[in-house]
């Protein structure tokens, strides 16, 4: 974690594959925070908007669910507004 925090990284996701799990740690005032699911069990991302994984669907290797979750955030205002952010840089 110190090195992605000197290297600039703001998030980023572990597949922990031995114990099963998954957690995405966002930096919080310096330090980074591993992250919740929300209601429906999807972990969403700040850095991306619109990237959203639906953790037990992704650690099941529900491909179709994970798939539908993604095309769903990409389909959103935040997503829209941050490629539109990125094609004028």
């Amino acid at each position: 974690m110190h090195i992605y925090r000197r290297a600039g990284v703001r998030e980023y996701i572990v597949w922990r594959v031995y114990d099963c799990a998954l957690n995405w740690f966002m930096l919080e005032e310096g330090r980074f925070v591993a992250q919740t699911t929300d209601a429906q069990g999807v972990l969403s991302g700040r850095v991306f908007p619109g990237l959203r994984l639906p953790a037990a669907a992704t650690l099941d290797g529900k491909r179709g669910d994970v798939l539908a979750a993604v095309q769903q955030g990409v389909q959103t205002p935040e997503h829209a507004a941050f490629v539109k952010e990125m094609q004028n840089k």
